[in-house]
């Protein structure tokens, strides 16, 4: 049964492996073979790019920069992973879309969500960048946000993780992965999943969230099926 899914990737999905920092092409061609796979089975994918491998917003305005500016400059760096994932999804053999929530005419179209959808519909790979246009708002926030403007069947949050922990594993050795978890209990024990506004906005929206490792091959594959890979918080 086909399913039209928002896939959030965060930067870390563009950047070389060892550096942790730029755009690695052969990285970028793994991860769009997988969403191209997936996609040609009927899915309808749109994709969140984040742009952390270049420019992290957040953590240069906690060293002095303006957060407005900061965030700005994180926006641009997405519109940058954005093209470059287009290009290896469209070598890799499937029509794609950018669309900006700031305008960029020159190099993408405007966000807009009834050409989204339009393109979805069409089975074009949309990728959406520039997060929400605002500042003050992560990438997570506009997967939300983006899921449920087109009305997609679940949020899909690539990670390098295998899913979401009862504690941080890496200072936690005894730490639990939970393959299933609420709402309420990621707010309320603030496990790191999403930013609250985030998880609210799939809570008040029904929409179910899939966290999983995306390094792990077949992982993007079986997420977009809705096989059972990962944490679902629902």
């Amino acid at each position: 049964m086909s399913r039209r899914v928002v896939l959030k990737l965060s930067g870390e999905a563009f950047a070389d492996p060892v550096t942790n920092y730029g755009i690695d092409p052969s990285t970028v061609d793994q991860v769009a073979r997988e969403i191209v796979s997936v996609h040609r089975e009927g899915h309808e994918i749109a994709v969140v790019v984040g742009g952390g491998n270049i420019f992290r917003g957040l953590s240069s305005a906690a060293k002095g920069m303006d957060r407005a500016n900061a965030d700005y400059m994180g926006m641009l760096a997405t519109v940058i992973n954005a093209l470059a994932l287009r290009d290896s999804v469209e070598r890799a053999g499937s029509p794609c879309r950018v669309q900006t929530a700031i305008t960029i005419q020159q190099v993408a179209e405007p966000y807009i969500r009834l050409r989204a959808i339009r393109h979805l519909e069409k089975g074009r790979i949309v990728v959406l960048a520039a997060g929400t246009g605002n500042p003050f708002f992560t990438t997570d926030t506009t997967a939300a946000l983006r899921a449920a403007e087109i009305g997609a069947d679940a949020v899909l949050k690539a990670t390098k993780v295998d899913g979401v922990y009862s504690d941080d594993p890496v200072s936690n050795p005894d730490a639990e992965l939970l393959h299933d978890v609420s709402y309420m209990d990621v707010i309320a024990e603030r496990l790191q999943v999403m930013d609250t506004t985030a998880i609210t906005m799939c809570m008040d929206n029904e929409l179910p969230i899939r966290v999983f490792n995306m390094m792990k091959p077949g992982n993007i594959t079986a997420a977009v099926r809705g096989d059972a890979v990962g944490t679902l918080v629902h």
